[in-house]
């Protein structure tokens, strides 16, 4: 259904605007921090207890996350959105997804980088969402609390969809359907 059709195109650039956008931000955003607080970054080098473990290490995170993302941008959109707008001849038709997730996930080394990917995304979103919100000002005593607790709650949502794949792929492809007992894709079926 999505493969390359306008508004799939449409959409994929502006997820990439997106994100780069973001990126910028932080940088920014962390120019900003350094600058003011001078040639000391901080008054004191301990480590205080309320501060998060995601807080201390989003550009750690962030690194495995782009990272994590190219490899999902090349076995999954260069082999299969790219290809169908160039007309390259894969192995793997450019529009079967579920082959092409299936021949990804049958390799262990995809495997533990995605799960690696997929920890790390988990940890900035948890951390991201409701620090966002403090940065826009859309926190306070109230809502401190709410927010995280709703980060936790997508991000593990989100997350865990996208780990039930990967793990299901990894460690039963068989048992999902293939080539002879193919499962019909949600968007096939309408």
């Amino acid at each position: 259904m999505l493969g390359s059709n306008w508004y799939a195109l449409a959409a994929t650039a502006a997820l990439g605007a997106l994100v780069v956008i973001h990126i910028l931000y932080a940088f920014i955003l962390t120019i900003q921090n350094r600058k003011a607080r001078g040639s000391n970054r901080y008054d004191k080098t301990d480590k205080p207890e309320k501060v998060e473990w995601a807080s201390q290490n989003m550009f750690a995170l962030g690194v495995i996350i782009v990272l994590g993302l190219a490899l999902h941008l090349f076995n999954f959109w260069y082999n299969m959105m790219f290809a169908e707008i160039v007309g390259a001849t894969n192995p793997i038709g450019p529009t079967d997804g579920f082959e092409w997730i299936k021949e990804t996930f049958a390799n262990p080394v995809f495997v533990v980088l995605y799960v690696i990917w997929l920890c790390a995304l988990w940890f900035h979103l948890t951390h991201g969402i409701w620090s966002g919100m403090q940065t826009m000002g859309w926190s306070g005593h109230v809502w401190f609390n709410r927010w995280k607790c709703i980060s936790q709650i997508w991000a593990t949502i989100v997350v865990a969809m996208f780990l039930i794949v990967a793990l299901a792929f990894a460690l039963c492809p068989d048992c999902l359907g293939g080539a002879d007992g193919r499962v019909v894709p949600f968007e096939m079926a309408m």
